[in-house]
């Protein structure tokens, strides 16, 4: 649409292939190139999750969905969390998906950048600020997924979600993830877990920004198509 051109990212249909991605997610001999990006781009989003949690504005969506499952069900919040991430990677058989060593290192290199980097992050006082730094953390979380996910060497649990639902619906991935983001801060609330206001920014603008981080990548790095 040439209405509005500078929001042309909000059409970018799945993800481009560049110069560093593998020709397969599951390769057991991907060249260094390809690896160092996916863990700068791993590395990336792990930050953007941190600053998140040191706007202190709200969990994320999905923590909220497994706030609401420990509620309903009486395990604890780390169970509830480990059946959440299994439901959803069973979900990727029907959507064709293939894991790599992204989705080992995803969960890896995203808990030591937490573990390490979050302790050095200050919480701000001033409520604005707190939504600024969770503005400024869903726009690193959208960048980094946009260097890992080219790199196509296996996505995480829930952006695998992403790109086997836009693959099935050729709908645009901005609205397939914020969809998917919705979705699981309704059906949390809906079981008892907690919203906050960065919750819901998160949900609405975590799509967007992936689809803007691809569009960018691809016009800086894919050459003329």
């Amino acid at each position: 649409m040439k209405i509005f051109p500078r929001l042309s990212f909000l059409s970018v249909k799945g993800v481009p292939t560049l110069s560093w991605s593998s020709p397969k997610p599951l390769n057991l001999r991907p060249n260094l190139v390809t690896v160092i990006l996916l863990v700068v781009g791993l590395t990336i989003f792990g930050l953007g999750e941190a600053l998140l949690i040191a706007a202190g504005t709200g969990v994320s969506p999905w923590t909220v969905l497994a706030q609401g499952v420990s509620q309903q069900a009486g395990w604890s919040i780390g169970l509830s969390t480990f059946i959440v991430s299994i439901t959803v990677l069973i979900l990727w058989w029907p959507l064709k998906q293939v894991p790599g060593i992204g989705t080992i290192l995803n969960a890896i290199i995203i808990a030591l950048v937490l573990e390490f980097v979050l302790p050095y992050i200050p919480t701000p006082d001033a409520y604005v600020s707190q939504i600024l730094l969770t503005l400024l953390g869903i726009l690193v979380t959208g960048l980094g997924s946009g260097i890992y996910l080219i790199a196509n060497l296996g996505p995480g649990p829930r952006d695998g979600l992403m790109t086997g639902l836009q693959q099935q619906t050729n709908l645009p991935i901005a609205w397939i993830r914020s969809g998917i983001e919705l979705t699981a801060v309704i059906a949390g609330w809906s079981l008892g877990g907690v919203v906050g206001l960065g919750t819901v920014l998160f949900a609405v603008l975590i799509g967007p920004s992936v689809a803007c981080s691809l569009f960018v990548l691809d016009k800086f790095f894919g050459g003329e198509s």
